[in-house]
């Protein structure tokens, strides 16, 4: 159940929006103006899990050895 991040190309606001299914059908609508003008953005995100490193290097795609 992921968040978006939506550009609201009529007032330029940023905002997030709960999707409970990406196959679903939703119409995204901007919450400071009411348009329907939105378009998905590329977001960052974050993990969290029991990693014996730190940071977000750890182990992830280093080589070994």
């Amino acid at each position: 159940m992921p968040f978006y991040e939506y550009h609201c190309r009529a007032c330029d606001h940023v905002f997030d929006k709960y999707v409970r299914s990406i196959s679903s059908r939703f119409e995204v609508i901007c919450p400071n103006c009411g348009s329907n003008e939105c378009e998905k953005s590329l977001s960052l995100f974050g993990t969290t899990g029991a990693s014996q490193g730190t940071g977000a290097s750890a182990g992830a795609c280093a080589p070994s050895g």
